[in-house]
């Protein structure tokens, strides 16, 4: 069973990285760079700011901040060396002969779980419990799902790694969001009528539409560096 199991992690991630080409070579390489979403980051940040007190916001980044290093950590420096499972692109690995590789990045030696996964999901399933917008969450959910299939895509990471760093991911979320409720009934932090009232959250459409933006930025500039 747990043999069969692999090998169709195998297989899918086989199906998903051969459909390459050069358009979506350079699109998913920018997706799954951290630093392609950095608008998009500090937009929520700005979305906080705008509707609670300084303080409230800043508790909260820090409770955001906290939920992505737990997730980060849990899964990069405790349960990779442990499991040792050889990323697809890993040269050590049989399966590496049939990964296609874009830019010659093949990432660190292990894969089990997703640190991208986890990260990507942290944040998004913390961000679907505080705001709360049905609109958002599937749009935080679309974002997290196409970072995921980048890792797929780049041959560095299993459909299995993606899928058990996303449960850790939104595990990490549920602890830090739930500490952060606990902290502001201690602390008595102003959180009030946007908790009772999640509608009347402003501005929330920034970070949606920097996210649609960046993503509309990244397939044009792949398609220049086509063209080019």
């Amino acid at each position: 069973m747990f043999e069969n199991l692999l090998q169709t992690d195998a297989d899918v991630l086989l199906a998903v990285n051969g459909l390459h080409s050069s358009f979506f070579d350079t699109f998913m390489f920018l997706c799954s760079d951290k630093w392609t979403w950095v608008a998009f980051y500090v937009s929520l940040f700005y979305v906080l700011l705008r509707n609670y007190s300084l303080r409230t916001a800043i508790v909260l980044l820090l409770f955001i901040v906290l939920t992505i290093v737990l997730a980060d950590q849990l899964t990069a420096h405790v349960m990779r060396p442990y499991f040792g499972r050889l990323r697809p692109a890993n040269l050590d690995n049989p399966l590496s002969q049939w990964v296609h590789v874009v830019n010659d990045y093949r990432g660190g030696p292990y894969s089990f779980p997703s640190s991208h996964a986890a990260n990507t999901a942290g944040l998004a399933f913390f961000c679907v419990c505080l705001f709360r917008q049905r609109w958002f969450s599937w749009l935080l959910a679309a974002w997290v799902l196409l970072v995921c299939y980048s890792r797929m895509y780049l041959g560095v990471h299993y459909p299995g790694d993606l899928l058990v760093g996303i449960v850790i991911g939104a595990f990490c979320a549920l602890v830090c969001y739930g500490c952060f409720l606990r902290l502001s009934q201690v602390e008595k932090l102003a959180i009030d009528d946007v908790r009772q009232a999640p509608s009347s959250f402003v501005h929330l459409y920034v970070p949606a539409l920097l996210l649609l933006l960046t993503v509309v930025v990244l397939l044009v500039w792949s398609m220049v560096v086509l063209l080019v």
